[in-house]
């Protein structure tokens, strides 16, 4: 039995990655070395991650009834994830992202569809336990899941990757904003304009990830440093970001308890090193092997 619980609310996509000598440029055509399909996502691969670390992992999200979902379900399935679909009898397809890596260093392109034009309804009596993820897409399922996580002092966790106007509800329902390196709130281009802001929304731990340079971290109550990320060649970067925040929850959840900033350095590094696991296998599994 899983000692630590964590649940997810977000977007699931279905992700078809091709692998290539090098990325195309506009009206240009080029064969794959490999294909590959699995479900990807912000929620759905941090989900993943959660649970390949021994985690039980709930993930809440809109799959639908149409057969592309049925292949997300069964794949999250199979990666011990319990998917709660909010909208099961949809029947247009799940969102498609279509990938192209390059296979010398693992830089990619991605065209994706995301979940913004999906309204759904969720309960107020959502369950929720250890630790919270949203992703900001499907924005009253993420909602739901926040307040319920507050309502119960279950410590709550933003994927910030890019603005979405539902983050003006959400923020103040967040302990951990983890920004990418491109995060801003409107109005504060500066990167560390933003952090201080999302501190004074009463955010209380802020990180920022930006690719193979140290992670950046700041406590609203005072504290403030940076993370080195471990260097190995990079092969494969697409979802890492996602597989990162996987592996915070998971560190979170735990600990059992909104973290200090004196938890952070530590959480960090282990996120760290799940990630540089993620970038230096090719697959959108591969890194699951160990």
């Amino acid at each position: 039995m899983n000692d630590v619980e964590v649940v997810l609310a977000g977007l699931c996509t279905v992700d078809l990655v091709q692998r290539v000598a090098e990325l195309p440029g506009p009206g240009e055509k080029t064969q794959s070395a490999s294909v590959e399909l699995a479900a990807g996502g912000p929620a759905a691969n941090a989900a993943v991650t959660a649970a390949s670390l021994g985690a039980a992992t709930t993930l809440h999200t809109v799959l639908g009834r149409h057969p592309l979902a049925g292949f997300a379900r069964d794949d999250l399935a199979a990666h011990g994830v319990r998917v709660l679909d909010a909208d099961p009898e949809r029947d247009r397809p799940p969102p498609v992202s279509a990938a192209a890596v390059r296979e010398r260093d693992g830089e990619r392109t991605v065209v994706s569809h995301n979940a913004a034009d999906v309204l759904v309804d969720a309960s107020a009596g959502l369950a929720v336990t250890g630790a919270v993820l949203v992703d900001g897409h499907h924005p009253r399922l993420a909602l739901a899941v926040a307040a319920a996580a507050r309502r119960a002092g279950v410590p709550v966790l933003l994927d910030a990757g890019s603005w979405k106007p539902v983050l003006a509800d959400l923020l103040p329902l967040v302990d951990v904003c983890a920004c990418s390196s491109s995060f801003r709130l409107p109005d504060h281009p500066e990167a560390a304009a933003t952090e201080r802001a999302l501190h004074r929304l009463g955010v209380a731990l802020v990180t920022r990830t930006a690719g193979a340079a140290p992670v950046r971290w700041s406590g609203r109550d005072g504290g403030a440093g940076e993370r080195a990320v471990p260097r190995v060649p990079a092969r494969d970067t697409l979802g890492a970001g996602d597989v990162w925040h996987g592996a915070l929850l998971f560190g979170v959840a735990r600990l059992g308890r909104v973290p200090t900033a004196e938890d952070l350095p530590e959480l960090i590094d282990a996120a760290n090193e799940v990630a540089a696991r993620r970038v230096s296998r090719v697959g959108a599994r591969a890194w699951l092997s160990g």
